[in-house]
């Protein structure tokens, strides 16, 4: 009887940390994103002759509605010296013509079309960039997907916090405003979930970088064996920032975000990439076996179980007001990330809201079960470490 009671308080008082733990998380991430996002720091502007020159690596796959439109952004863009190196995988892609027709209509501007590949591994969004890697003429690489629109200062913003000490910069990823309600649960995650997560590691110092838009050093990539060394993961991102972060350098955030725009878009298609994600974290980070408990829900009832155990609170009240609260941390948070008024309803956010939270329990054990990917046109078995096989199809 003794023991049982012993675990129950250790238990509560890991509920109680886990309430503390999860409100720093929120306080942190709005905090930040009032502070740094859509401002501008005249401390940290280089003087425009003198931005450093930038090779920037575009892996294209396929069209959608919106693809034309996102890459003319970088050839518009307001920056001294870049190059655009485009790389699509497969001769008969029709991404193909869309890069022709915007190298004929920009004449004026660095860029190159590579098509082919170099197979130096598993990733094929590495095989896919290889040629143009090998190929950049600058000491600067910018990587960056085919979905993210940008403005005409976005690599100026990145340039600028490029300083002395740092390796790599990044930006935190979200999603422009587009029509129907799979772009509001999107722009619901990326503007509430997934900043908390990851706004609070970086200022915590857990390196937490997405790949979709990053600015980095080649030297520091080529001590870590080039781009290539890291064709083994399907999580690039990842085993990049942490060659680069481990070689001493630091890592900051662009003041913009790294904006989403694809043309393709649905709730299943947004289900499969929470998955393929989760399924990557589980299989790099162990510990994120523990996620669940730091989701809305969850979080809610075993921290409701400690309240009701330590101070007799009812367990169902406590945890209508802890969601309810959340939900409104949330709300400040999208709103901050979203930088201005946002294009649906309080309804349409409220519905959101609470069907990204259902998910995700959903999203997690569908992850835990399966350790298959697919990605592209390939499908992945993952290894412990982030390292994968190819699954070949008889």
């Amino acid at each position: 009887m003794a023991l049982m009671d012993l675990a129950m308080q250790g238990l509560s008082v890991f509920a109680l940390g886990l309430f503390c733990v999860l409100w720093l998380m929120h306080l942190i991430s709005i905090i930040y994103v009032r502070l740094h996002l859509h401002q501008r720091h005249p401390e940290q502007k280089q003087p425009y002759c003198k931005l450093p020159a930038v090779s920037l690596l575009k892996p294209l796959k396929g069209v959608d509605p919106n693809l034309i439109s996102n890459l003319e952004t970088f050839f518009t863009l307001d920056y001294p010296k870049y190059e655009v190196l485009l790389c699509v995988q497969d001769h008969d892609d029709p991404a193909v013509d869309v890069c022709k027709k915007l190298l004929g209509k920009y004449p004026a501007v660095d860029a190159r079309l590579f098509i082919g590949g170099k197979k130096v591994g598993i990733n094929p969004k590495i095989n896919n960039l290889m040629p143009a890697y090998e190929s950049a003429k600058y000491g600067l690489v910018w990587i960056c997907d085919s979905g993210i629109i940008v403005k005409a200062d976005t690599l100026t913003d990145l340039a600028n916090q490029m300083t002395e000490k740092v390796g790599l910069v990044h930006g935190l990823p979200y999603v422009a405003d587009r029509q129907g309600f799979a772009a509001t649960l999107e722009q619901v995650y990326f503007g509430t979930s997934h900043p908390r997560s990851y706004l609070s590691a970086n200022v915590m110092g857990i390196k937490c970088v997405t790949g979709m838009s990053c600015l980095m050093r080649r030297d520091v990539l080529d001590q870590a064996g080039g781009l290539g060394a890291f064709a083994q993961y399907i999580a690039e991102d990842y085993f990049m920032a942490k060659a680069i972060a481990d070689r001493g350098w630091r890592f900051a955030m662009a003041t913009q975000v790294a904006m989403q725009n694809s043309g393709s878009y649905s709730i299943g298609q947004f289900q499969s990439r929470m998955i393929r994600w989760a399924k990557l974290r589980i299989n790099m980070l162990p510990g994120t076996v523990v996620e669940p408990i730091s989701e809305c829900f969850v979080a809610s009832l075993l921290i409701g179980w400690a309240a009701h155990h330590v101070f007799r609170c009812d367990i169902m009240v406590f945890f209508f007001c802890h969601c309810l609260a959340w939900f409104i941390a949330d709300y400040v948070q999208l709103r901050g990330v979203q930088g201005g008024p946002l294009n649906y309803s309080k309804l349409d956010y409220s519905l959101a809201w609470l069907i990204r939270e259902s998910l995700s329990l959903h999203i997690f054990l569908s992850a835990l079960l399966d350790p298959t990917v697919s990605w592209r046109s390939s499908r992945y078995r993952l290894r412990c470490g982030g390292t994968a096989d190819e699954i070949l199809e008889v």
